[in-house]
């Protein structure tokens, strides 16, 4: 399989776990796109869903699908989405959409997080993709400078202006061996919004998809 049809069988595989009557939660990118195809065969079955970006949004009403507002909903009972990166603790990094608040709000809300992935995104240690960090944008270079002293090198994700109406800066060359405590120091540092690493919550089931076909992993 190439990997865009890797990309289109675990969406699709994520399916098993909607169950009827549920509200579903959708996250944004390539992967997730196919998920949300393949959501849109079972749109009377599910009572709606959340979505973590405009970009989803639209392709969801599209379908003819439901979409609540997170303020209406205190929880969820399943969160699909990709990422950029997942570790054997299936701790991730995203944001490569620039959806990364939504996607984390959505995951926090979650009884059950199902990460979506090709193996490409397989990892032993996170870092080899750049970590997005959202960020008010008359904070931009206060946060890098203090990014840098984290190790990291920050790039100004230029012409992108989140759904949220602020910027993104993508964060290369950290090798990160303890996420949660890189999670908790970046989203102290005052103008943050908040980091693409998903590490206090991770995903409970990741489903990989290898050219042998979907592999199921559970935390």
């Amino acid at each position: 399989m190439t990997q865009d049809e890797m990309k289109k069988a675990v969406g699709w595989a994520a399916l098993k776990y909607v169950m009827p009557g549920t509200l579903v939660g959708v996250g944004t990118g390539s992967t997730a796109s196919y998920f949300i195809d393949a959501l849109g065969s079972i749109k009377h079955k599910i009572e709606g869903v959340l979505s973590s970006s405009h970009t989803s949004t639209a392709k969801l009403k599209n379908l003819g699908i439901s979409v609540f507002d997170t303020n209406e909903i205190d929880s969820l009972d399943i969160y699909v989405d990709g990422a950029d990166e997942i570790n054997d603790y299936m701790q991730m990094i995203k944001g490569g959409g620039a959806a990364l608040t939504r996607e984390k709000v959505l995951a926090a809300i979650s009884h059950k997080f199902i990460c979506i992935v090709d193996i490409t995104k397989k990892v032993n240690i996170l870092g080899k993709r750049p970590v997005p960090v959202e960020v008010i944008p008359m904070a931009r270079s206060y946060v890098a400078r203090e990014l840098v002293k984290l190790g990291g090198t920050p790039k100004y994700r230029q012409n992108v202006i989140t759904d949220n109406g602020n910027v993104i800066l993508d964060v290369y060359h950290l090798m990160i061996t303890d996420a949660v405590a890189l999670e908790n120091q970046v989203n102290q540092i005052a103008g943050v919004v908040t980091v693409g690493l998903f590490a206090n919550r991770c995903a409970d089931v990741a489903l990989v998809c290898t050219k042998n076909g979907v592999k199921e992993v559970i935390l």
